[in-house]
């Protein structure tokens, strides 16, 4: 149990307050040490890492050049804390040149988000491994980190995986639950609707962010960005092209991956794969074949590479001390309460140098005012020492008020220099005065949260990169893969069903004796022949008066001789129970109705709509008396004329109104 909570505390878990696992505080904080400022040259990387394992952290010298690199690389981090010269690696997942090749500096982000008041007291500081210096507990952040550049770890019986987000959306979401604490997750989604990835790409399904932010639990689905390019205007032949990838996603093993699936005939409809990506950005030609759909072809892809891939949300982090999982409101409410904690400290240690340095000045104001008698004093006195106590007594200063009256030198006696003293110590006065404010004002705290927070947001905040689009989960289901073609559905009297595509029965010249549209069972003969589309809903209507519904792809395609599919494999049919009619329809719209007519005569009209949800089971569409069946059912407008049969040849004519 020891060693697990050393692992979750002191290696693979972020704290809330700043964000940061121990190895990225350390390197940074090293960094800062060293003086490699974002304004001064690089220095080699080799030299940050041996810093780091000597001072702060005694493990491998691969780990800590590994966080480092990262840390540099702008399609890992959605904002890089350091600045890399060098070869880095890519998102091919190259590896990075060794670090004695490479050099690094701090990012000026970094300087003004995490290491800017880190002299003020603004932190505790602990004593490093062997106790020979101190490194701080945290650095003093002024956004939430956290959830800026996100963290991923996996620890011992946890794991934590918290996703990146946008500077500008982020500072917005702190500033809206400062000035309404009680907002809502559905509010501070109009702020913040959702992470941000380095590498772009689109995400969708806006329940899944909901319920990540929501419980900390969730699954984001990515897609990578594709546009369609015409390679031939002749033939109209199309591209796909791909500029974006899913965060964390390698780009060349997509390419293999795809490349593979077309080999092995998953994927239909690829004439060429090729990487055209390069230093202007990424690029990835995906040939569709003449006559392929693009959109299906992109469907697939979808469904079987990387192309998209989801985003397991599980945000888990250091909170007082223990792991805890936490969500949006609670994160950005922590942070909040670390940054008051913060914000007093550093007032606290301005407010005590400057009553210090008030004291002083006083005291030398004190001193030129009485300046001939204070010279007199000095040259009676016969060392430091003795003119010290004599000052302190004659004028009632204290020690530091004498000291500094001793130190100062010549050229401040003069009137001007007098006045400049003066000057401060109204200006300390007002600063005082400002502080105390602030202390006793967790209103003016939190507008000062905010204000530094906006200051990041106008200096640092860039456009997003990755785009949120509507959808219900991002899955990709049949229907978005198989095209919508038209196609022939045949069904017999004994209830056999078959689906053919309408190329099987090409043109014929006149005088030959036709084709036959397959063989039938014994005593069976067709009863019913139409034409429909894939993508259609069928509804089957039985003897009984149920109906069932499936889509038509689900019927399975056979050759014209072939016999057909039994209902009872496609349909939850009864003992007994007949399809004596199916129906296609495209779409259920309000202005069309299904008329049913029963042996015995029943004839009824019913709205199509009320056919748009059918249980696997079925549903009644009409209740019959005994001994009747319901033999047709036919689609049918307002404005349509029911014509109706009989066995002796007579027919009736009537309208639906």
């Amino acid at each position: 149990m020891s060693y697990a909570m050393s692992v979750l505390l002191g290696r693979a878990l972020p704290d809330v307050r700043d964000g940061l696992k121990p190895v990225h505080r350390r390197i940074l904080y090293a960094m800062h040490e060293m003086g490699l400022a974002s304004r001064k040259p690089y220095r080699k990387c080799a030299r940050v890492v041996g810093e780091v394992l000597g001072k702060f952290h005694p493990h491998g010298d691969s780990a800590v050049y590994e966080t480092l690199v990262r840390m540099a690389q702008d399609f890992s981090m959605r904002y890089p804390l350091v600045q890399g010269h060098g070869n880095f690696g890519s998102i091919d997942a190259d590896p990075p040149a060794a670090m004695r090749y490479t050099e690094c500096r701090l990012d000026p982000l970094t300087e003004a988000m995490f290491l800017t008041d880190l002299e003020l007291n603004t932190v505790d500081y602990v004593p490093n491994f062997d106790n020979s210096q101190k490194e701080p507990s945290l650095l003093p952040a002024r956004v939430p980190s956290l959830l800026l550049n996100g963290s991923s770890g996996i620890a011992v019986g946890m794991a934590t995986n918290i996703p990146p987000h946008n500077l500008g959306e982020l500072v917005d979401a702190l500033s809206a639950i400062i000035q309404n604490p009680d907002a809502t997750l559905q509010e501070l989604l109009e702020y913040m609707p959702g992470p941000d990835f380095p590498t772009g790409g689109i995400l969708m399904g806006n329940d899944c962010i909901l319920e990540a932010y929501r419980t900390g639990r969730g699954r984001i689905v990515m897609r990578g960005k594709t546009v369609m390019e015409t390679i031939d205007e002749k033939t109209k032949r199309t591209a796909i092209i791909i500029n974006e990838v899913p965060y964390q996603t390698n780009k060349s093993t997509l390419v293999q991956r795809i490349a593979e699936l077309v080999e092995d005939k998953v994927l239909e409809g690829i004439s060429d794969i090729r990487d055209e990506s390069d230093r202007a950005g990424m690029r990835v030609v995906i040939e569709v074949k003449r006559g392929a759909n693009p959109a299906i072809v992109l469907n697939n892809l979808y469904r079987h590479t990387a192309l998209q891939s989801s985003f397991s949300c599980n945000m888990v982090a250091i909170l007082d001390g223990h792991p805890k999982l936490m969500g949006l409101k609670e994160i950005l409410q922590a942070f909040l309460d670390f940054r008051c904690s913060v914000i007093e400290r550093r007032a606290k240690f301005k407010l005590s140098q400057a009553l210090e340095r008030k004291h002083i000045v006083e005291g030398i104001v004190i001193g030129l005012d009485n300046l001939d008698a204070v010279i007199q004093v000095i040259r009676e006195t016969s060392n430091h020492t003795v003119a010290k106590e004599a000052l302190a007594k004659e004028y009632g200063l204290s020690e530091k008020q004498a000291e500094a009256l001793l130190d100062i030198t010549l050229r401040k006696l003069t009137s001007l220099e007098r006045k400049k003293f003066i000057d401060e110590a109204n200006s300390l006065s007002e600063s005082i005065s400002k502080l105390n404010e602030l202390l006793s004002s967790k209103k003016l705290m939190f507008q000062l949260i905010e204000q530094e927070a906006a200051d990041l947001k106008s200096k640092f905040a860039t456009p997003r990169r990755s785009f949120l689009e509507d959808s219900a989960n991002g899955e990709v289901d049949d229907m978005d893969v198989i095209p919508n073609e038209e196609m022939l559905l045949i069904l017999s009297e004994k209830g056999y069903l078959k689906r053919m595509n309408p190329n099987t029965f090409n043109l014929q010249n006149r005088g030959t004796i036709g084709k036959s549209v397959g063989k039938m069972r014994t005593n069976d003969n067709m009863s019913d022949f139409i034409v429909c589309q894939t993508h259609d809903h069928i509804l089957y209507f039985s003897d009984k008066g149920i109906v069932y519904s499936e889509r038509a792809y689900k019927i399975p395609e056979c050759t014209r001789v072939a016999a057909g599919t039994p209902l009872v494999q496609l349909l939850n049919l009864s003992d007994g129970e007949r399809i004596t009619s199916i129906v296609p329809v495209n779409k259920f719209v309000e202005d069309q109705y299904l008329v049913m007519l029963t042996v015995n005569g029943y004839i009824k009209k019913v709205p199509l709509n009320a056919f748009a949800s059918i249980r696997s089971t079925g549903i009644i569409s009409m209740r019959l008396v005994p001994g009747d069946e319901l033999k047709w059912v036919r689609l049918c407008r307002d404005d349509d004329l029911v014509a109706l049969a009989s066995q002796s040849g007579m027919v009736i004519v009537n309208t639906f109104e």
